[in-house]
């Protein structure tokens, strides 16, 4: 039977590897096409010079053909954790490491910690040249490696303060409320990420950036009126210094009820005229008004709730943990199903991208109907595109599957026809 499930999964696993790979080429083939010939999108004609269209070609053409192997060695390190005996080794090595502990449950996180680990390092080289070698040759690295490791090591710090109390508790209420476990998982988990919304602005996001408010002026006078215009409560307006990492600019707000806050990246400031910052910002006031971030909150918690239901059906289904090697265990079920369901679920993204991208349509109409114009937000999309050096000609294919927001002329096309 292990070998039943062995070859089911990589079956799919299989098909996932072809369709990524295969929509991976039509891009690259479609942007080579289209910089052959010149073909700039309508909307972008006479907004991009030569050289910056050139430069944005190249950008897209490096990340793609690194993206050829960056997803083939991503895929061989996940076959080679689940069948190379990497799972067992690690679960026997915590096992015998923790042989004085009194709780099963730290077993069980020292494992799950084992496993994150053993990806983190594995990933390592991938993202060091994605960071130092693609960002840096296009210009958009400003990390410097001592900031880059820093962050790594902060991130570990807290994926131990508060990831491993996390799989503590779910592995104690898989072991001690019987059957029906899954339930009182989903409930903790629900009120755990809760929490983290309301705890990452002020708590968290300040151990890696440093945020500042919003000095008195026209742009934090006129994003004041905006919200108190739209009836946006927020608890300020903060600059961010985005730009000692890259130099990519975005703009968003976090936190819920009266913990919200409103977060510029210095590099928008500073990369923008204020009627454009105002028009991304009434956008993201958009998702808020209009319950975006609500629904997919909704959706990402149904998706745990199916996911964990399934999980219990597996729990004690021995052929699966035979099939990697694993004794039945809670935490090795918890590793192999976060391991297992990617290939089975992959599809999903393009019908949660499909969701994304109506949100996108309607918080740019959001923005240009408060702004009473969709020049600014026009403007501001473009503005984007360059500093960005986004790609302007996208296989649809491509664009479809891995896009959550709209390719920038599309959204342009469809703001100019709402304020026809």
């Amino acid at each position: 039977m292990d070998i039943v499930i062995v070859g089911l999964f990589l079956a799919f696993f299989t098909i996932e590897v072809l369709v990524e790979f295969v929509l991976n080429e039509l891009n690259i083939r479609h942007v080579q096409k289209n910089s052959t010939v010149r073909k700039v999108p309508d909307f972008f004609q006479g907004k991009i010079s030569d050289a910056e269209y050139d430069q944005s070609v190249r950008y897209t053409l490096t990340k793609a053909r690194f993206q050829r192997w960056s997803g083939i060695y991503s895929r061989i390190i996940v076959l080679l954790v689940l069948f190379g005996g990497t799972l067992p080794f690690l679960d026997q090595l915590a096992a015998t490491s923790l042989q004085q502990q009194g709780f099963a449950q730290v077993h069980g996180v020292v494992f799950c910690i084992a496993v994150a680990i053993v990806f983190s390092l594995a990933t390592l080289p991938v993202d060091l040249y994605s960071t130092f070698g693609i960002e840096t040759q296009f210009g958009f690295n400003k990390t410097t490696l001592g900031l880059y490791f820093s962050d790594k090591l902060k991130g570990f710090i807290l994926g131990l303060l508060i990831g491993a109390p996390f799989l503590f508790v779910v592995l104690w209420l898989m072991e001690a409320t019987g059957q029906y476990w899954w339930l009182w998982a989903f409930a903790f988990i629900t009120v755990f990420q809760l929490l983290m919304i309301v705890i990452l602005p002020s708590f968290i996001a300040p151990w890696f950036n440093k945020f500042e408010p919003l000095g008195e002026g026209d742009l934090g006078d006129r994003i004041l009126a905006l919200a108190k215009q739209i009836g946006f409560e927020t608890s300020g307006i903060f600059s961010m210094d985005g730009s000692k990492r890259s130099a990519h600019s975005n703009a968003y707000f976090t936190g819920i009820g009266k913990a919200k806050r409103i977060v510029l990246f210095d590099t928008l400031i500073e990369q923008m005229t204020i009627d454009q910052g105002l028009a991304v910002l009434a956008h993201e006031m958009g998702h808020y008004k209009m319950q975006h971030i609500r629904r997919m909150l909704v959706m990402q918690m149904l998706f745990i709730f199916i996911g964990l239901y399934i999980l219990s059906l597996l729990l004690n289904y021995e052929p699966l943990f035979a099939a990697v090697g694993l004794q039945p265990s809670n935490h090795a079920g918890l590793v192999l199903f976060s391991l297992l369901s990617g290939p089975f679920t992959f599809y999903l993204g393009p019908l949660m991208n499909l969701l994304s991208r109506t949100h996108e349509y309607e918080a740019d109409h959001f923005a240009a109907i408060t702004l009473r114009s969709g020049k600014p937000m026009e403007e501001a999309l473009i503005n984007l595109t360059l500093k960005n050096l986004s790609n302007l000609t996208p296989h649809p294919w491509y664009s479809g599957y891995h896009y959550s927001h709209p390719t920038p002329a599309e959204r342009i096309g469809a703001i100019r026809k709402l304020m026809v």
